[in-house]
């Protein structure tokens, strides 16, 4: 919840990409439904190698289906 709070509600730049700042609730959710995938599919995580984290995820999906075949 932090990250999110951080870079959706209160990053001047992501406010400006995603429409903020918000007049309601339903701007939020629009703003939210723009965020998580760009947050989980399109975001190099340094952490991670700089890949996204949809790639670790279906790199240890297909590492596991291997290992048990």
């Amino acid at each position: 919840m932090g990250i999110y709070k951080t870079e959706l509600h209160r990053t001047p730049a992501v406010l400006a990409n995603n429409g903020g700042h918000w007049e309601g609730l339903d701007d939020l959710e629009i703003a939210t439904c723009g965020w998580a995938p760009w947050f989980h599919e399109e975001r190099l995580h340094g952490e991670l190698g700089y890949l996204t984290p949809s790639e670790v995820e279906e790199n240890y999906r297909v590492k596991s289906q291997t290992k048990v075949a």
